[in-house]
């Protein structure tokens, strides 16, 4: 791996470019990763390729989109002597990557990025919604972003956004990474996440559990009862009192498996 490559780039805050130097925890990612050769692995945001460099290494193929076009140089010459990596000169988010896989050989589809921060939670939505079948996602995030990921009940970074992903992935912290491991050096801490495919729940109404949880956490101070005004508010509460807790509570109190009841109740 070459850093010197960008020496003399000129890094762009509007794209959320802080490249990941440290080759240890380059290593430890691709590592705790577990990405061997039946793995396809998606990158997303390659930057100066040198997390793409260690994951050609142990992956089957790699995929990566970058949405900078001026690190073509700096990526083609960093990853010159690999003969397994396709990067797509592409926003992900405008990306189809479920086509651009079809011409893979693979038994195991993960995604493993240094995610750029002002992005990280539409892409991981991308990842659910347009159903890709990824069976883990390893990506560093901002720490505190990672935090809410990975949140519970009755803590203050419990959210919507936690229940919606908990809702499809086991999430685990694997790592701190502190952000004098980057070029150039940003402003927070980062965490590297793992999150890994479950099938544990099943609401029957997705979208209307969906929508119960997001309306629940709409206002954050309020309780139940003044955010779900527009919801059958009798069969709410008859399905509050089984699990022992009445309308007048927050929503933050209620666990993915409280809120999956009371959406099958309505």
């Amino acid at each position: 791996m070459n850093q010197e490559l960008v020496k003399d780039y000129n890094f762009k805050k509007k794209f959320g470019q802080n490249f990941l130097k440290d080759e240890n925890i380059l290593r430890n990612i691709v590592e705790k990763s577990e990405v061997d050769k039946d793995t396809l692995v998606i990158e997303i945001g390659v930057g100066a390729a040198y997390l793409t460099y260690y994951l050609s290494k142990s992956a089957k193929s790699v995929i990566g989109y970058e949405i900078d076009d001026s690190l073509k140089k700096i990526i083609g010459e960093q990853l010159k002597e690999t003969d397994n990596v396709e990067i797509v000169f592409k926003d992900f988010l405008k990306a189809n990557p479920i086509e651009d896989i079809k011409k893979y050989d693979y038994k195991k589809l993960y995604v493993v990025a240094n995610l750029p921060y002002y992005i990280t939670t539409p892409i991981i939505t991308k990842l659910i919604n347009d159903k890709i079948p990824v069976e883990k996602i390893v990506v560093m995030v901002q720490k505190e972003v990672g935090e809410r990921f990975n949140a519970k009940p009755n803590s203050k970074e419990y959210n919507s956004l936690t229940i919606f992903l908990n809702y499809y992935f086991d999430i685990r912290k694997l790592m701190d990474v502190s952000r004098n491991c980057f070029v150039p050096k940003p402003n927070v801490d980062s965490v590297i996440i793992e999150f890994k495919r479950n099938n544990k729940y099943k609401a029957n109404n997705e979208e209307l559990f969906f929508k119960l949880v997001r309306d629940s956490f709409k206002f954050k101070r309020k309780n139940l009862k003044n955010n779900l005004k527009g919801y059958d508010l009798e069969k709410i509460e008859e399905s509050l009192k089984k699990i022992g807790k009445d309308l007048t509570i927050r929503a933050e109190s209620l666990s993915i498996e409280d809120f999956i009841s009371i959406s099958n109740s309505l």
